[in-house]
């Protein structure tokens, strides 16, 4: 059902103008001017949310529309060639109430408004990096939603990236370890450092299929160093590289192999440096065998594998893996380890002595695949993204 309003000319202060959803006959009633109409698509109180707005104009060129919400924000839109119609770009958010001004290419004017109804159930995100951090060449943009996304493609088009260096990457959808929908948006290498790097996410009025999202968001961070660890588990030594150069080698003991206490291999990436933690072996599933407080942990995934100090395990660095499935060394080169690395260094874990390969959604584990199996992943046919 649509409502219809009718332009006035030459509405003047003093006028009464229009005000309501489908009418404006308060408005100036000017002798000899030629009265018009618009209809718009959406009418009353309960309006339903999730479509575009939509002016009609009976007859005439629509020459300006203006579509404000109820906290001063704007609906932008475009009039069609032959001007009769003008159509908003985004679709109405629900809750909200909207005003809709109209003005044609005579000079008549008119105002109409409606209200959306309120959404059942309202989806909510957190996303990573936080804004304005500094991180390394590795860390993804990743949104973990609160409620499952259906509507996949409907909610990746609303996602626009754009970086200071015309920066080639593409969303990856998942589930993530938490078991919630998950999408991250990875270059298809590495950032180069000093890439400045924002998300512009125009969810408000989107159903993702199990919620309306009802606001905007947006974050934004800078790409540090370029920094590179490089784990061997063979060899058992951990080198730390600064634009292509070793600036730290040092001896490590790995996760005990043949068990669940072998480490991971792959390209991790360095979640978060979280300190002095308690680490209980049976939160992982691995009965009783620790629960100590652990110096300089930097998380590598969501399974609980970290790099930090471990000095119990002093005899068997620099030549055997015997540890619970971390990264262990001594306290002098964690406290190291632990100034020089930033969250989003990736850490390149290789050996035969592993249990296989980190799991995509444990932690950010995207770089262990292809390019072509990341676009793969998209919900956009895995069309990649430049932005400048």
């Amino acid at each position: 059902m649509t409502g219809t309003a009718v332009l006035a000319a030459a509405l003047t202060a003093c006028s009464g103008g229009s005000g309501g959803s489908g009418d404006a006959k308060g408005g100036a009633d000017i002798s000899g001017a030629k009265k018009a109409e618009i209809s718009v698509n959406l009418t009353g109180q309960q309006a339903k949310a999730g479509a575009p707005v939509k002016v009609t104009l009976a007859q005439g060129r629509l020459q300006q529309v203006a579509v404000t919400d109820g906290k001063g924000g704007t609906l932008a839109g475009k009039i069609a060639a032959d001007g009769r119609t003008w159509t908003s770009d985004r679709n109405a958010a629900p809750g909200t109430t909207y005003a809709v001004e109209a003005k044609d290419d005579k000079g008549s004017s008119a105002k109409a408004g409606f209200a959306t109804a309120a959404a059942d159930k309202v989806n909510k995100l957190s996303l990573a990096p936080g804004k304005d951090t500094t991180v390394g060449v590795a860390q993804p943009l990743s949104i973990v939603f609160d409620h499952p996304v259906k509507n996949k493609a409907a909610v990746e088009k609303q996602l626009k990236v754009t970086t200071s260096d015309n920066t080639v990457g593409s969303w990856g959808w998942m589930e993530d370890y938490s078991g919630k929908s998950r999408v991250d948006w990875r270059p298809k290498e590495y950032w180069k450092a000093g890439t400045k790097v924002t998300l512009q996410a125009d969810l408000n009025g989107v159903d993702s299929g199990s919620g309306w999202f009802v606001k905007d968001y947006k974050t934004g961070f800078t790409v540090g160093r370029n920094q590179v660890v490089k784990v061997s588990l063979d060899n058992h030594h951990l080198k730390l590289y600064r634009d292509g150069a070793v600036v730290k080698d040092i001896p490590i003991s790995g996760g005990t192999p043949g068990g669940d206490k072998a480490s991971w291999r792959g390209k991790a990436v360095l979640m978060a440096k979280e300190g002095t933690i308690n680490m209980n072996s049976e939160t992982v599933g691995l009965g009783k065998a620790y629960d100590k407080m652990v110096d300089y942990s930097m998380r590598l995934t969501w399974s609980g594998m970290y790099a930090h100090a471990a000095p119990w395990n002093s005899p068997y660095f620099g030549n055997t893996n015997h540890s619970s499935g971390c990264i262990g060394m001594s306290d002098a080169h964690a406290k190291e380890l632990y100034g020089m690395v930033q969250p989003g260094d990736p850490f390149e874990i290789v050996g035969d002595d592993a249990k296989g390969t980190q799991a995509v959604n444990n932690g950010y584990g995207e770089w262990n695949l292809g390019w072509e199996q990341w676009q793969a992943k998209s919900a956009l046919n895995g069309a990649s993204t430049t932005a400048g």
